[in-house]
């Protein structure tokens, strides 16, 4: 097992990149051009990386990279060595107030660029992406992501996903067709992410659902503290991936987890550091939540449909 897979593992809240939590209110964000191939769809794209976390391989004003697709960033991040790395006349810089927040508390301020981005199937023209130093999530050693794609973009269409498969699919949202096996899911949207009520031990929390995230569940401390969770039961330090760097977190077990209609069992639940910032999640619902049933994500019309699995109970 090599030290990557030993980081997602150990952490239950591994590939975090709880991107990019701004004030979009206070920043002036156009919206990229979307130009989508004949049928207005990407085809079925295999995950680039072996993380559960959906990447794809995307070519960045020509450079080929794997980007990481994120319903948990605000924004669309690219990193300070790729940027870099361009070649001066490729180059758009811009000088924003940004300020970044991580899961973790870790802050950066940053410029901003606007790159073309190219899929199969699908142009990304005038992308404006926040300058960050993205650590071991753009490194070989971490996940090798130095492009995340955020609700920015994401908020334009629909983004299918098949985990079991390990495929991603990105559709115009007029050419969306609902399978008929997918069921809504009850979220809500709140600033440009989506929402869900997930209950813990019977407890009900709010939690962003985070596509940039790998666990099924993680909470921050005080929600932890709230549903019961740090009551003394057993705790494992786990490592994981956070924007700029990796961060130490406590592992607990929840003896059951719901959300979108289906029951988990014996759910390991990450407790990390919430940032002092208003409105910052009490939980993230990652791609663990969607290991065995496909899923429809809509967020600029606030909805979420999702399969449901065969077993009524995992765990």
């Amino acid at each position: 097992m090599n030290r990557r897979n030993l980081l997602f593992r150990a952490a239950g809240l591994a590939a975090v990149v709880g991107g990019a939590w701004w004030a979009r209110e206070t920043l002036f964000w156009p919206a990229p051009d979307l130009a989508f191939a004949g049928g207005g769809a990407t085809p079925w794209l295999p995950y680039a990386r072996r993380a559960s976390v959906p990447t794809v391989k995307v070519r960045v004003e020509g450079r080929e990279v794997i980007a990481l697709i994120d319903t948990g960033a605000q924004y669309s991040v690219i990193d300070r060595g790729l940027v870099e790395a361009l070649p001066e006349q490729q180059r758009s810089l811009f000088d924003m107030p940004l300020v970044a927040y991580g899961v973790g508390g870790g802050t950066q301020m940053g410029r901003g660029t606007t790159v073309d981005v190219e899929l199969p199937g699908l142009a990304i023209g005038k992308l404006r992406a926040a300058i960050l130093d993205l650590g071991p999530l753009a490194s070989a050693e971490g996940l090798n992501t130095p492009l995340i794609l955020g609700r920015d973009v994401l908020e334009h269409l629909v983004l299918a996903l098949d985990p079991a498969r390990r495929h991603v699919r990105l559709i115009a949202r007029e050419a969306f067709v609902r399978p008929t096996d997918l069921a809504p899911a009850m979220v809500e949207r709140t600033g440009g992410g989506l929402i869900a009520e997930v209950t813990v031990e019977g407890a009900v929390v709010k939690a962003v659902v985070d596509t940039g995230a790998s666990s099924l569940l993680a909470l921050d401390k005080a929600t932890a503290q709230a549903v019961g969770l740090l009551d003394g039961r057993p705790k494992e330090v786990g490592s994981s991936l956070v924007l700029g760097g990796a961060m130490q977190a406590a592992i607990v077990e929840a003896r059951t987890v719901t959300f979108a209609n289906h029951l988990y069992r014996r759910v390991s639940v990450g407790v990390f550091d919430q940032p002092p910032l208003p409105n910052f999640p009490g939980g993230l619902v990652g791609m663990e939540a969607f290991g065995a049933r496909r899923a429809a994500f809509d967020l600029g019309a606030g909805s979420l449909h999702v399969s449901q699995p065969l077993d009524l109970t995992v765990g």
